[in-house]
């Protein structure tokens, strides 16, 4: 396959990232209305290609993006209140009273009161509204996976959202359950009205984005919940046991910064079926992935090469081992099928031989952050030692620090190392000192997180501490980051880049 030298379409281009669960909004989490627009503006302002996001599908337990209970499912939170007030299914009084001012997400306060609003405009929602065709066509477009999305969800509502592998058998076993679903008709109608609203705005969303000459960077999990409508409807895609638990588990192996490791708690994938059958799943899951982005980062690349597995019921990851994946065979598979998709990887991690050859065998771009470049002279992700254009730059990701407290924390050798290879202008902060060395690189493509072009702290903006369980994604940012000297700084950056 080759490394490509222009894996996008464009050259030398930048963006920024940012979840839209982070976005402002009146309704206590980002969403599909004013303020992501505004965003799209802010973008096109700054002379900005890409707008970068976190998945998009919905959340469970502990939160999570990447611990969805539907893959190829939107987010019922991202579902804008005031977009269902023009189209007649709430009223303004309704959706005024489930705003939440709060800087922070509330995923609880969302579990208990956004469903009740969304279900307010579902009794609405009937064969004379005017948007009815549409969701009856997008039902049937979409019937490969929504009828056992909403299946799947209508049984979790009716035992209380308890996980499906603890459901009586006859709802355990998807077959099974698929003969009762007339039982949960009305249901079911909602969970797929719900998919509908979320599709119907999200494209409006990216039509816009489209119209400013912006293209959308998504974000696939490599791995997927137990509790997932993907296990529950294919448990034989899975490495389970006769009871449908797992009999290993996805993680990280223990390093200076995790002395136990990852647990990340996701099945293993059956990769020997998998192949057996052409990789269909995984050619489903990037078709549908390509319905909603323009450009798609492939989460843990190197689980493609080897992972990581640890003994089901362990309590840490030290008892681990490595396996072998199928590497380029899947990708090529993909590639046959979807031979324009774009694609990036996320080679970050325990990176070994296999997986650089993987990553040049793909040709796929892979990710350059600077907050891993300064602990060597001749770090791979130091912009000087970038062999070719076909990277992507980034200061720091969402599962790093912000690059204010990152660079704060710097001391010894990594410190004179990061003064050297990133000096500062007169008056230049160490965050743009930072974001300017990103932008100067040769990367085809460079994306730096808001919060650093923001300047915040941890305190202030982190999104996601890796096996820290509890307050992550709650990231929100102020409603008055929009100001003209911000804008006017990225632009002098960009321009003086020549991104």
């Amino acid at each position: 396959m080759g490394t490509p030298r222009d894996n996008f379409g464009f050259k030398h281009k930048c963006g920024i990232l940012m979840p839209i669960s982070s976005l402002p909004s009146p309704y206590g989490i980002g969403n599909f209305g004013k303020a992501a627009y505004d965003f799209i503006d802010f973008l096109s302002e700054t002379s900005q290609k890409v707008w970068q996001v976190l998945p998009l599908n919905p959340t469970s337990y502990g939160d999570s993006p990447y611990q969805s209970p539907a893959s190829v499912a939107g987010n019922p939170y991202f579902i804008d209140p005031d977009q269902l007030v023009k189209v007649g299914l709430l009223t303004s009084n309704e959706a005024k009273e489930n705003q939440n001012s709060s800087d922070r997400v509330d995923y609880g306060w969302l579990f208990n009161t956004r469903y009740v609003l969304l279900r307010k405009a579902y009794a609405r929602f009937n064969k004379d509204h005017d948007l009815y065709k549409e969701y009856t066509c997008f039902v049937r477009k979409n019937k490969e996976w929504i009828e056992d999305y909403a299946l799947f969800m209508a049984l979790k509502v009716s035992h209380n959202y308890c996980a499906w592998y603890t459901w009586p058998e006859e709802h355990k076993d998807c077959e099974q359950a698929r003969k009762l679903a007339k039982e949960y008709a009305e249901e079911c109608g909602f969970w797929k009205w719900v998919q509908f609203e979320f599709f119907r705005q999200w494209q409006a969303l990216v039509d816009y984005a489209h119209s400013h000459k912006i293209v959308i960077v998504g974000d696939m999990p490599i791995y997927v919940a137990h509790d997932s409508m993907d296990v529950w409807r294919a448990p034989e895609q899975f490495l389970l046991d006769e009871n449908y638990n797992p009999t290993c588990v996805a993680g990280c192996p223990p390093d200076g910064f995790s002395p136990d490791g990852q647990l990340w708690g996701n099945p293993i994938y059956n990769w020997e079926l998998m192949e057996e059958q052409d990789f269909s799943w995984w050619s489903d899951r990037v078709k549908y992935a390509f319905k909603m982005y323009d450009i798609l980062r492939i989460d843990h690349f190197r689980g493609f090469a080897g992972y990581y597995h640890i003994p089901f019921g362990d309590v840490n990851a030290r008892r681990g081992q490595w396996a072998s994946a199928p590497g380029i065979k899947l990708f090529r598979t993909i590639k046959d099928k979807y031979p324009k998709a774009k694609i990036i990887a996320e080679d970050l991690g325990f990176i070994t031989e296999d997986v650089r050859a993987l990553l040049d065998d793909t040709g796929f771009p892979g990710m350059k952050v600077l907050q891993f470049a300064f602990f060597d002279d001749n770090s791979e992700y130091l912009p000087k030692t970038y062999p070719h254009s076909n990277s992507v730059v980034y200061t720091g990701s969402h599962d790093s620090d912000c690059t204010k407290s990152w660079a704060s924390q710097l001391t010894g050798d990594v410190l004179a190392r990061f003064k050297r290879e990133c000096p500062r202008k007169k008056g230049q902060s160490a965050t743009y000192a930072t974001i300017q060395l990103a932008l100067s690189s040769k990367s085809n493509l460079a994306v730096i997180p808001l919060q650093d072009y923001l300047q915040l702290t941890n305190e202030q903006g982190r999104m996601n501490v890796p096996s820290v369980a509890q307050g992550n994604w709650t990231w929100r940012v102020s409603p008055r980051y929009n100001t003209k000297a911000l804008r006017d700084k990225i632009l002098d950056l960009v321009k003086e880049t020549k991104r």
